[in-house]
């Protein structure tokens, strides 16, 4: 017995021995910073200052609308005729409309329309994007599936005016092959694109907030899950004026990324059809996500993704491009404007993102006050007697 007492104690004293040398270890480099190198440093190669900046910005947003073929939409947009289909009151908080409008002088978008009943002046306004989801504008609603979804819900009660534009192959307009078939689409206009199309449609919608006079149209954002998520930065990149954007959950990019196919796939909902032969050929297109996001500088950007959402060497590839988008905010002066959350939730909008999301809006679309924090004063503080011993 005293034998394997004293192997123990000798067994502890060598562990002990180890996690100290662990603990003291002589390692020079451990107090130097080593760079990060990464493949998303092209965005700032060879970027000095603001102006240098601004000369290449100019360049990306020449590629970034002709990735959209942004030239072939409508060589001009039609007159909004903006009509009221529905409306209610929603727990005598506010007001839903069901609206349509204007986008072709063959083709109409619906949405839905919430306006807080306490309003007393001009409000800031949020473009609210859906998912895939073939009713997806009744999602953003609250009115089906799953209610963490529900923005124009959560945001009319917080304040804003909020449009939930329906995805030009959803809602109201599921063509005959079903919800997200882009058949029709190119087949009559085979030189666009999907997402050509709907940023534009998603531009008109912040045409219709601005013709409302209930809005400030000087505090509009936008904020979206899934391919809404990706829609709001592809929107803010797209139209200046959005103030504030907010992506949630939004598709990987280009590189790095070995389902890339899928952003020009043969079948089904196919985002840039153009690009399908050079991707067949490994040919990257001439700009990538963390390009088209740099185009908010130095308006707000928040991007908040799930490293266990989708392919998760790709999804750690995401943290190295948004540090690498922080460097433009900073050469902007606003990098106060930029940030990310990252989470293990999957693919979800889940309460703590939920109150990024809207505290975001907050703080970028609503006066100062709206977040400010206060001391306790001494009138609001509770007078309270000792407690009497006993």
């Amino acid at each position: 017995m005293r034998r394997i007492q004293r192997a123990c104690i000798w067994l502890l004293f060598g562990l002990l021995t180890t996690v100290a040398a662990a603990q003291n270890r002589k390692q020079p480099e451990l107090f130097e910073i080593p760079s990060i190198p990464s493949s998303w440093d092209d965005l700032t190669e060879g970027i000095q200052t603001r102006q240098d900046w601004r000369q290449r910005r100019a360049v990306l947003k020449r590629r970034y609308l002709e990735l959209l073929r942004d030239q072939h939409k409508p060589q001009q947009k039609p007159a909004l005729d903006l009509r009221v289909h529905e409306e209610v009151i929603v727990d005598g908080t506010y007001r839903r409309q069901l609206v349509s409008y204007a986008v072709a002088t063959d083709e109409r978008a619906h949405a839905y329309l919430g306006f807080p009943l306490s309003l007393t002046g001009r409000a800031p306004a949020v473009v609210a994007l859906h998912g895939t989801f073939a009713q997806g504008k009744q999602r953003v609603a609250g009115l089906v599936d799953n209610p963490d979804k529900a923005y124009l819900d959560h945001l009319c009660r917080r304040g804003y005016v909020v449009i939930a534009p329906e995805h030009f192959v959803s809602g109201h307009r599921i063509p005959k092959e079903g919800p997200y078939e882009t058949k029709a689409f190119y087949e009559k206009h085979p030189e666009w694109t999907a997402v050509g199309k709907f940023t534009y449609e998603h531009s008109i919608a912040i045409d219709v907030l601005q013709s409302l006079q209930q809005v400030d149209g000087e505090r509009i954002g936008t904020l979206g899950h899934s391919l809404g998520g990706h829609g709001a930065f592809f929107l803010a990149a797209y139209d200046d004026r959005i103030k504030a954007a907010a992506c949630n959950c939004g598709a990987s990019f280009f590189r790095h990324n070995p389902r890339v196919e899928a952003w020009s796939r043969d079948h089904w909902y196919v985002y840039f059809k153009p690009i399908r032969a050079g991707l067949l050929q490994k040919e990257m297109p001439p700009i990538d996500f963390h390009e088209i996001i740099a185009l908010i500088a130095p308006r707000a950007f928040l991007d908040l993704s799930g490293l266990n959402d989708g392919h998760v060497p790709t999804q750690r590839q995401r943290l190295l491009m948004l540090m690498k988008i922080m460097e433009v905010y900073e050469l902007e002066g606003a990098p106060q404007n930029f940030g990310f959350y990252v989470h293990g939730r999957g693919h979800s909008v889940a309460h703590e993102s939920r109150q990024l999301l809207y505290g975001w809006m907050d703080t970028h679309l609503k006066p100062p006050e709206a977040t400010k924090t206060e001391r306790v004063s001494a009138a609001k503080k509770k007078v309270t007697k000792p407690m009497e011993s006993f």
